[in-house]
């Protein structure tokens, strides 16, 4: 113990001595007024990044040794150490090298030319105990406990958040986190098998493994719930990863984090491809042609807009292919050439002709600028071809019977309040953007107000190396500091110029039209036919972790198979892997979920788990009044345990969690309120499910109704003891 209690000090004196260096980096970095502010700023970042790195691997540096049958040796953990005084040998082994891989998967059976392997077990930097796995003797038998430091970690009283498992991995899971597929890879599991963890483990090691390709783009994460967000957002940064951004299906268009959500019937309508439709139509609604002509005057010459005009220009606008706000430009020129056309024959009636080629074009550029300006002109154009944003558009769509049947939609998607967006509306809004396009009005109207800023902000500078400039006769040669010799005026003026210092991922976040490289997706069954649609333009390189479990489907909307998610985007380019092993739940619970999982997918088998803890789940009925009081008990009782507990029950138990808002979480203990309610509901099996496999330890039951058919196993078990 003593001889490895030093090996590891000596990492962690490496560990200190390398986050020292970088610590002067990033004040060198700071302190450079040789470069400019950009290059600054970009080695500040990259300072400050690599010093996250090297933070992270305080909480155990190093968690493993392994002896090879030679009789070498290697330690493995968070990231990689070489002895830079003995030709960079390594020291230890970052656990996503390919020479770590047998620390996770070597068996007796299959020991992968190792001998021994070695768990550590560590508190904060102090070694305090280890366990040997001796592997490759007859039968497999060894010494030590492989499934000691597992053990240790599902046991452990939860915190408020998802550890990573980078010291437990199994051989399941390693091999789907370092599974070489270029395209989509599927991680399917039931409730507790990890298939969350293992796919952040999976970016990790894609970070590592292909880090130049993938980082300055970032990893997008799209999870259940903004609560999942929270509880996942520590294990990359704990691995040493922070360019991710976290979102929901509702927070995919910036300026937006929505969680309301439709009826299933709604979301299944939106969620279905056949709203592009319905979007397409009701884009080609705004786009009128006039009930009445539209009167204008031209050079004191009266015109008017006609039904036939208007047609021209929608049918050239149309056929440009253009999206609608950017074709408004070509319905504008086609009006406007043929209004300024009959202004000029009547003008120029008896005294020009169309030989008069340059009389006439000089004529019409007049009559052009007078009707760019001109409020009737503009009024047409607005209500023939109104420059749109998806939520105007979208708005409007939702509160009017009218539109909607116009643009062919159910007359379900109607509700008062147009602007009262759900989950379901934001792939819709996504879709909006590219079929309605930049206005250019608008856009230019930014660009000039950008540059007048830009020129105020030049001259302003130019005045300040003016104020600065001293006079050299006046002064002492000796004493005379030039504001120029210290600054000069280009890198003042670059001072007034904004730049965008913000980190990757707030960027990434922040634009509608940025790309990454990997995407995440958490509880993917859930994922409606238009979701798919807005990840897909996310990542054009369609690399993809996709993390679910058919069996827990509660959206009418989601996926009812990963082929009918995925062919239309990757066919043949989809990897399935499935998780069988429960780490998270106890045996004595999982048979309660698996009762109700036989009735809710009778095809699927319940994950196996991979302990039991000795603690009977219980059910006990309750009345309306005592139902308050009981729970109070629960939480009384739970706050004088180490770990994390929740109250999952329908939305008008006081204190209880919607068990959608529990969606890939798990907590020591859970109190399931009223299950029959819960299984009545609109997803009620998949929630219910949900609800029963959140627990690690305990689980009890409160009921006003009788239990459900699927739980009586629960209650006779209750009074059998």
């Amino acid at each position: 113990m003593s001889a490895e209690r030093g090996y590891i000090a000596d990492l962690y004196v490496r560990l200190d001595a390398e986050r020292a260096r970088v610590g002067e980096e990033y004040r060198a970095a700071l302190a450079d007024t040789g470069s400019s502010p950009m290059d600054r700023d970009v080695a500040v970042r990259a300072a400050a990044k690599q010093a996250r790195r090297l933070d992270v691997a305080d909480d155990g540096l190093c968690f493993g040794r392994l002896d090879s049958t030679s009789g070498d040796h290697s330690y493995i953990g968070r990231l990689g150490i070489l002895d830079e005084d003995d030709e960079y040998r390594p020291l230890l082994l970052d656990w996503r090298a390919p020479a770590s891989r047998p620390f996770y998967v070597a068996t007796g059976a299959n020991p992968e030319d190792v001998r021994r392997r070695r768990q550590f077990h560590s508190r904060g930097r102090r070694l305090v105990d280890f366990t040997d796995e001796v592997l490759g003797r007859p039968h497999g038998d060894g010494e030590g406990d492989a499934d000691a430091a597992l053990l240790a970690a599902v046991n452990a009283p939860r915190g408020e958040g998802m550890r990573d498992i980078v010291a437990t991995i199994q051989a399941e899971q390693d091999e789907i986190i370092r599974l070489d597929h270029p395209g989509v890879t599927v991680i399917e599991g039931g409730p507790g098998t990890g298939k969350t963890v293992v796919a952040l483990h999976r970016v990790a090691y894609l970070l590592y493994t292909r880090r130049e390709r993938i980082e300055r783009h970032g990893v997008l994460v799209v999870g259940p719930n903004p609560t999942f967000g929270d509880h996942i957002d520590r294990v990359l940064p704990s691995l040493g990863e922070s360019d991710v951004v976290f979102t929901t299906t509702g927070g995919l268009v910036p300026g937006l984090s929505v969680a309301a959500e439709d009826t299933p019937q709604v979301a299944q309508l939106k969620g279905s491809l056949s709203a592009l439709d319905v979007l397409a139509a009701a884009v080609a609604d705004r786009q009128r042609l006039p009930e009445a002509t539209l009167p204008i005057r031209l050079g004191d010459v009266a015109l008017r807009i006609d039904a036939e005009t208007a047609s021209w220009g929608r049918e050239e606008a149309r056929a440009s292919g253009r999206p609608h706000n950017e074709a408004r430009e070509v319905f504008r020129e086609i009006v406007a050439w043929a209004l300024t056309e009959r202004a000029i024959m009547r003008i120029g009636r008896g005294w020009l002709t169309r030989e008069d080629r340059t009389a006439w074009e000089e004529l019409r550029a007049e009559l052009l600028a007078e009707l760019a300006d001109d409020e009737a002109f503009l009024a047409a154009l607005d209500q023939l071809w109104p420059a749109l944003t998806p939520q105007e558009l979208l708005a409007a769509l939702l509160s009017s019977p009218e539109r909607l049947a116009a643009a062919g939609a159910d007359p379900a998607w109607w509700r008062a309040d147009g602007a009262a967006w759900t989950v379901s509306d934001v792939p819709l809004l996504d879709e909006l953007v590219d079929l309605l396009g930049r206005d250019p009005t608008a856009e230019r109207a930014a660009e000039r107000a950008a540059e007048a800023e830009q020129r105020a902000r030049a001259e302003y500078a130019a005045g300040v190396m003016d104020v600065l400039r001293l006079d050299h006769e006046e002064m002492d040669e000796d004493l005379l500091v030039r504001a120029d010799d210290l600054i000069h005026a280009e890198g003042l003026a670059d001072r007034f110029v904004d730049r965008d210092t913000r980190e990757l991922a707030e960027r990434a976040a922040a634009d509608r039209d940025w790309t990454y490289r990997h995407v995440v997706v958490d509880e993917a069954q859930e994922l409606s036919e238009m979701d798919w649609r807005v990840l897909m333009r996310r990542c054009p390189d369609r690399s993809f972790t996709v993390v679910g479990d058919l069996a827990q489907r509660r959206s009418a909307a989601g996926a009812r198979s990963w082929a009918a998610v995925l062919d239309p985007y990757v066919p043949g380019r989809w990897a399935y892997r499935s998780l069988s092993v429960n780490y998270r739940t106890p045996a004595e619970i999982m048979a309660v979920a698996a009762a109700l999982l036989a009735e809710l997918a009778p095809d699927v088998t319940a994950p196996e788990s991979v302990r039991a803890s000795g603690v009977r789940p219980w059910a006990r009925p309750v009345t309306d009044d005592d139902l308050p009081r009981a729970i109070a008990e629960f939480a009384d009782d739970e706050a004088r345990r180490e770990g994390t507990s929740v109250v999952i029950g329908p939305p008008d138990v006081p204190g209880a969690v919607p068990p959608a808002e529990t969606k890939g979480l798990e907590f020591d203990a859970v109190l399931v309120v009223d299950p029959a309610r819960i299984l009545d509901g609109p997803r009620g099996a998949a929630e219910l499910y949900v609800a029963l496999t959140r627990a690690t330890q305990r689980l009890g039951v409160l009921h006003r109704d009788p239990l459900p058919r699927a739980l009586a196993g629960l209650e006779t078990a209750l009074s059998a003891g």
